[in-house]
């Protein structure tokens, strides 16, 4: 299945049914009187979020949702039926957002939640509603409302308790096969991942959610590499993991890269809880790591977790940090000890 997280849809709500303009005639029934019925509701169009489902890939294949016009009343009274409703099915965590793309119209993080979008009009009076003692036989009905229509944007922003960070082959893939169940692409060139992965971990006799976001590189705010469309769907995490390839030249230069490409994209997201690992432990040479891990401490003032997502060395205790900070997450509660930091140039 092709991952889609973002969808342009047209919806337009059905209208109202007609009233009917219908008059009492039966055999030794004199003055019969207006029997003319009322039309029926126009279908509502709804966004709900559902279990199930990861992707907006269903809405690449249809763009329009239009809901059917209410029955036309009839006579003897007979009411038009209303039309159905249409329900359209979302993952959890998708953003409905007006037709520019930045109001806001509805947020549903959570399964089940659901909201109305367009309602369907409602059906008109049937000239029996308008008899009165004045006036007898009424000869006009009123024509159902008019339905809503509107371009809408769906964007799925995904439900993960821990975000993965870093550049390119920086081991993010190969970390979260490690640790969960999930089967990233793994390769020995830049921009392998596409597209956000998640992954169940397990750890501590609990488990949480951890997304592997594609690499970012240096001017990714500007449009560079695969730009910071997919940094979306780490805003709704309690924790990021920054991953550093310690083998690089410079992960001093590595670290300031991706913060900088995460406050350009968002204030909120560079200030969330951060954990920095270094990655790939099991190639460096011990004096090299030794060197590199007391320069990042001394120009960042951070203390990196060296891990290696190849051998597991290391990984059990960076996910119990990450774990921590989200279980404190869950109860509403700062996580001791873990706290974002700002960084020095």
């Amino acid at each position: 299945m092709k991952f889609l997280d973002q969808a342009k849809v047209y919806v337009r709500s059905g209208d109202g049914g007609a009233g009917a303009v219908s008059f009492r005639r039966e055999k030794f029934i004199e003055m019969g009187g207006p029997d003319g019925g009322d039309g029926g509701k126009g279908g509502d169009i709804w966004v709900e979020a559902v279990d199930g489902l990861n992707t907006l890939i269903d809405y690449r294949y249809q763009q329009h949702f239009k809901a059917a016009t209410g029955g036309h009343g009839m006579g003897r009274l007979r009411a038009g039926a209303n039309s159905d409703d249409i329900v359209l099915k979302v993952p959890a965590g998708t953003q409905i957002f007006e037709d520019d793309n930045e109001s806001l119209i509805a947020d549903l993080p959570k399964a089940g939640q659901k909201v109305r979008i367009a309602k369907g009009g409602n059906g008109g009076f049937g000239n029996a509603y308008f008899k009165s003692a004045t006036n007898r036989s009424p000869r006009h009905a009123n024509p159902g409302q008019e339905g809503e229509e509107r371009w809408i944007w769906l964007r799925l922003k995904l439900i993960a308790d821990a975000g993965l960070v870093g550049l390119p082959n920086a081991g993010k893939s190969t970390l979260l096969a490690a640790v969960s169940a999930a089967k990233p692409k793994i390769a020995d060139y830049p921009f392998t991942t596409l597209h956000p992965q998640l992954g169940v971990v397990r750890a501590g006799g609990s488990s949480f959610v951890l997304a592997d976001i594609p690499g970012l590189i240096e001017g990714a705010h500007e449009g560079h590499g695969l730009g910071t469309r997919f940094l979306g769907h780490v805003e709704r995490c309690a924790v990021l993991l920054h991953l550093i390839d310690v083998t690089g030249d410079d992960p001093v230069k590595a670290y300031r890269v991706i913060r900088k490409e995460l406050k350009a994209y968002s204030a909120a997201l560079a200030a969330k809880p951060e954990i920095v690992a270094f990655n790939k432990i099991d190639v460096a040479e011990a004096g090299d790591l030794a060197a590199k891990l007391a320069d990042f401490k001394k120009r960042i003032r951070k203390t990196p977790l060296p891990i290696s997502g190849a051998t597991g060395k290391g990984v059990d205790e960076a996910m119990k940090k990450l774990l921590t900070v989200i279980a404190a997450a869950r109860q509403g509660v700062e996580s001791p000890g873990v706290v974002a930091e700002e960084w020095h140039p």
